[in-house]
């Protein structure tokens, strides 16, 4: 294969096949497993297809490449207002929505210069045009939070036009997608937690998953402060994570790091507006 696509094959005598592949994309590795009578052939391709709306989707929102769309934008928008491709401009009108949904503990610009709590009310998106603008110089949209769960729903569209329905998609340990059963049982078991700690005990924790997605926001370490608190602009300290089980992956991520940063009154809020199954406090 032309990608970076590796995997593995195991046919069942049964009937359904199982693919395994993996490759590197948006900043961490993606592995896929996907169960199904369709062939080996088949899977690789549907594979292909989600690596490449992976790439597609780098290509549009990856905040830290000056050459994507979103970076463009960034640059430009404060200028003059910018048309944006229609993947674009769904997701920014989303993380709009969010943000009022969330009452504000979801902010994707927060690492906008000279940030305050009222930032994103200068970011203006024109439906009719399809275009953003940003009313005062120095804004930056950065969809990092965001991303991976929209990746995942792009995936689980993906899968039922290939009518696969049983698959679990994990990237980087912390965006996991569970569709319908593993081989050998009801639904997905899946581990999660800090890995580091994992090491030290040698006991991990576990979750089943069943047609849902587990995401999780936070730092691993003492040394990671990489989610800014929206209601002071600075980096939230401390070594925290927070996971939730939703059922779409993109609500899970903005879920995930509204509940990080959230204060008790927000927090019961926010569990009101998106009643995911499970919270967890790692």
């Amino acid at each position: 294969m032309k990608t970076a696509i590796q995997h593995l094959y195991r046919p069942s005598h049964e009937g359904d096949g199982l693919l395994y592949v993996w490759f590197p994309s948006m900043h961490t590795r993606v592995d896929i497993l996907l169960c199904s009578q369709k062939s080996e052939e088949e899977l690789l391709s549907v594979a292909e297809r989600i690596h490449e709306a992976l790439s597609c989707l780098e290509k549009t929102a990856n905040y830290y490449d000056p050459a994507s769309e979103l970076a463009v934008v960034n640059r430009t928008a404060s200028v003059s207002p910018v048309v944006l491709s229609s993947q674009l401009y769904a997701m920014v009108d989303l993380c709009l929505e969010y943000h009022e949904k969330t009452s504000g503990c979801f902010d994707v610009t927060v690492h906008s210069e000279n940030y305050n709590q009222d930032t994103i009310h200068s970011v203006c998106l024109s439906a009719e045009e399809q275009s953003i603008f940003y009313r005062q110089p120095g804004i930056t949209i950065n969809l990092s939070g965001f991303l991976k769960g929209y990746a995942l729903e792009t995936i689980r569209d993906i899968l039922h036009s290939c009518s696969i329905e049983n698959a679990l998609i994990n990237m980087g340990n912390s965006s996991v997608l569970a569709l319908g059963n593993h081989p050998a049982g009801t639904g997905w078991k899946v581990n999660f937690g800090n890995q580091s700690e994992t090491e030290k005990t040698g006991e991990s924790q576990s979750i089943l998953l069943y047609n849902e997605c587990l995401t999780t926001s936070g730092n691993d370490s003492h040394e990671r402060k990489h989610i800014i608190n929206p209601r002071n602009g600075k980096p939230v300290e401390g070594k925290r994570e927070v996971a939730v089980v939703t059922d779409n992956g993109a609500i899970g991520e903005v879920l995930s790091t509204g509940l990080f940063v959230a204060d008790a009154r927000q927090r019961e809020i926010l569990e009101a507006e998106f009643r995911p199954r499970l919270i967890l406090d790692l």
